[in-house]
């Protein structure tokens, strides 16, 4: 008999711990959440600014980790930043505003490809870690960006210069009651980027909270990666 998929629910994948050596010399951790099956393409998550609670466990990706492997054969990998904490313990070093961050996006890409032996890896930010993908995911080897609630804080033009010049694919869902960033602004501060798709999110907040828009976020990130997956079941 199928269940409803709930906050809680945790699918079958194969589950991996992992530790992370940046540049610098400090020492990460993070999770990588892999299919049983079909890997049909992997992200690399980065979470929402630590000062405000962010880390590797901030809910839409953990649920992603949680339901995506099994739903859509997407591999998660997510990781805390320096100085980030979640249960999967604290990594090493201090939070500097995004800046020495970039030791910490190069480590976990060449991580990605390393170690999980990606094919086709996508990184995904949220709030903060859109910062960090626009700022230091410069990698020849990603496909594109996944930018959930960017904010645009820490990105200078210089960032968004390199993406349009780049012309690798972006995608941005932008909540109609973003705290920082609603879509009439993000469609003004992102005109230079001609391959980038906003997708103005109706009720959406900043947090994404509650089930319906955890799966609209679910499902434009499949849409993406694993179209012929959709649409998401909302059992199992």
């Amino acid at each position: 008999m199928s269940e409803l998929i709930r906050p809680s629910t945790i699918l079958p994948s194969r589950r991996t711990p992992f530790t992370l050596l940046t540049q610098d010399g400090l020492r990460l951790v993070g999770e990588v959440a892999s299919p049983l099956g079909e890997r049909t393409g992997s992200i690399l998550a980065l979470h929402p600014n630590p000062t405000g609670g962010g880390m590797m466990d901030s809910h839409i990706f953990k649920k992603a980790a949680n339901r995506l492997p099994e739903l859509a054969g997407i591999e998660i990998i997510r990781f805390n930043t320096r100085g980030t904490e979640s249960e999967a313990g604290k990594s090493e070093g201090e939070y500097d505003h995004g800046d020495s961050e970039r030791f910490d996006v190069e480590a976990a890409i060449n991580y990605a490809f390393d170690f999980c032996k990606v094919e086709k890896l996508w990184v995904m930010g949220w709030s903060f870690g859109t910062d960090l993908a626009l700022r230091h995911a410069h990698d020849s080897r990603i496909q594109g960006l996944i930018l959930l609630s960017p904010p645009l804080k820490y990105s200078k033009p210089e960032a968004l210069k390199f993406w349009a010049e780049d012309g690798r694919p972006i995608t941005a869902l932008i909540p109609e009651f973003d705290d920082y960033l609603k879509p009439a602004e993000a469609a003004i501060a992102f005109a230079s980027i001609a391959q980038m798709q906003l997708i103005n999110v109706d009720e959406g907040k900043h947090l994404w909270v509650g089930e319906p828009q955890v799966y609209r976020v679910l499902s434009e990130i499949t849409k993406i990666i694993a179209p012929q997956r959709l649409p998401l079941p909302v059992e199992y």
